[in-house]
């Protein structure tokens, strides 16, 4: 007789598998691209069968679209985490231009921008994938701008926060080739800078 207790572990077993495989599909994403990313090697990279995998994802396709969607839902936690620490007073900007800088840089943004070179010749995926990636992007722009206390009805604010979010995908796509962290805040900072002037109305 099946039980409570008999399926409550076994739904935690599955929840524990389905992480570990949504875990290394992110990876293999990260490392070997779309086309190295098959279910056989996320099985394998996950330490389950192709078979167990197969049962959680059908097809690549549903492993991947649930690893864009894990990645954006981490991100969006590690948003928040973000916003909570940001500091109030003079470096208040800064602090939110490297946040969103943040946002597009690590193992997550390695493999969605796999996701997103894979999509641009499927357009089956394409489909799929654009309304997560437009969601994200509205979430980091609406956090900047709460945080920012921007008045994005003032001319030219919501574009000047709009190249933010720009700017920090650059920077992350940059730094997938090479680590030049010291470039980097060297622009963080004088972004701020930038966008400080332009939410005070005031030439930089």
């Amino acid at each position: 007789m099946d039980t409570g207790a008999g399926r409550e572990p076994r739904q935690e077993r599955s929840r524990a598998t389905r992480a570990r495989l949504l875990d290394a599909a992110v990876a293999c994403l990260a490392e070997r691209g779309a086309a190295g990313a098959t279910v056989g090697a996320v099985a394998e990279r996950a330490g389950v069968s192709r078979g167990a995998a197969q049962h959680h994802f059908p097809t690549r396709e549903d492993l991947f679209l649930a690893a864009l969607r894990y990645m954006l839902d981490n991100r969006g936690e590690e948003l928040r985490r973000g916003a909570a620490a940001v500091p109030e007073g003079p470096g208040r900007t800064e602090a939110v231009v490297q946040m969103v800088v943040d946002a597009f840089s690590g193992m997550d943004f390695q493999a969605a921008l796999q996701l997103w070179a894979a999509a641009a010749s499927d357009p089956v995926l394409r489909e799929r994938i654009l309304p997560m990636e437009e969601q994200m992007g509205r979430e980091v722009h609406r956090a900047a701008v709460d945080l920012l206390g921007a008045d994005e009805s003032a001319p030219g604010v919501r574009e000047t926060v709009q190249a933010t979010l720009d700017l920090a995908r650059g920077l992350g796509l940059a730094n997938l080739l090479a680590d030049d962290g010291p470039r980097r805040r060297r622009i963080v900072r004088r972004w701020a800078r930038v966008l400080d002037a332009e939410l005070r109305g005031a030439p930089d």
